[in-house]
């Protein structure tokens, strides 16, 4: 299976440069438009790299919890293995932002749509500072109808294991009210981190229910997260087929 994998792997990579390329084009030159508008229109970049990897790589998905969804803009806090699941919450969730480091924004054509679609990029180094902003910019996004999704353990974490979880996106739910949207996957297992090479598999998102933070602390929300991600996680195990 590998030689086969490995030429998969090749044409989606070449066909993603290329989509990257185009859309970081075509991001700009929505600047005039509404964000939803916006968003609309670069999201569908994810939408056919996801579809591409479906096709091509055989990394296919299904979602579970999905009635979970309210019906106001939530805070979503998930889990991160992979890029995958930065591409998919795009598909299965309702427009979104993402509370991410600046840098992303610097990075050549990808960066570039990125900004365009209104994240909440922070200085992590900038401590209440970057609180501040998270939460001026939190509620702005929220009344904008956007989601806000957060991945609490800060960056993608192999399989098998478990960062720390920040207490960030807990701490914004219960300042601004907004319910709190668990979300584990097993990504990771198909489409490693770093890894050049996309395995083929069923990808399992479960979304859980959502959490209200009235009258908790924003420690006490955090573990509650983790614990039911963790726990959805382990019971997923592998994607591969």
């Amino acid at each position: 299976m590998l030689p086969i994998v490995v030429v998969r792997s090749l044409v989606f990579f070449v066909l993603q440069s290329a989509l990257t390329v185009i859309f970081a084009i075509i991001a700009l030159l929505t600047f005039p438009l509404s964000t939803h508008t916006r968003y609309r229109i670069i999201s569908l970049w994810s939408r056919i790299v996801v579809r591409l990897a479906w096709w091509i790589c055989g990394v296919r998905y299904r979602v579970l919890g999905a009635e979970h969804l309210p019906d106001a803009p939530s805070i979503v806090l998930a889990k991160h293995q992979s890029a995958w699941e930065t591409l998919a919450l795009q598909v299965v969730l309702p427009p979104q932002v993402w509370v991410l480091k600046r840098e992303l924004l610097r990075v050549p054509f990808f960066g570039w749509g990125l900004a365009m679609m209104n994240p909440i990029a922070i200085d992590r180094r900038a401590g209440t500072k970057a609180l501040k902003q998270m939460l001026v910019q939190g509620r702005q996004r929220l009344a904008d109808r956007f989601w806000i999704v957060m991945f609490p353990e800060g960056t993608r974490v192999a399989p098998g294991q478990r960062g720390q979880y920040f207490v960030g996106g807990a701490w914004l739910a219960t300042q601004t009210g907004a319910p709190v949207v668990p979300v584990a996957h097993n990504a990771g297992t198909l489409w490693p981190k770093g890894a050049f090479l996309k395995w083929p598999g069923t990808i399992t998102i479960t979304i859980g229910a959502p959490l209200d933070p009235s009258g908790l602390k924003a420690e006490e929300l955090n573990r509650r997260v983790e614990t039911w991600i963790e726990a959805e996680v382990e019971r997923l195990g592998s994607a591969r087929t």
